[in-house]
């Protein structure tokens, strides 16, 4: 039980003083570039899923 109590108090004191923590204008940056990367790798997915779909409902048609 000591060992578990031990590693809680050595975490708490490790994200006190030796975690540097973003300030708030770096945090809302990285948050503006994650939704942007987001919003783009959505639409590429959006664009390739409609392409593919379509290129085969042209292959599916010339077997009817």
């Amino acid at each position: 039980m000591n060992k578990i109590a031990n590693y809680f108090k050595e975490s708490y004191i490790e994200l006190q003083e030796k975690v540097t923590w973003p300030t708030w204008t770096v945090l809302q940056q990285s948050t503006v570039i994650v939704l942007v990367a987001t919003v783009i790798i959505t639409a590429l997915v959006w664009v390739m899923d409609f392409s593919s779909n379509q290129f085969l409902k042209l292959i599916y048609s010339l077997f009817k």
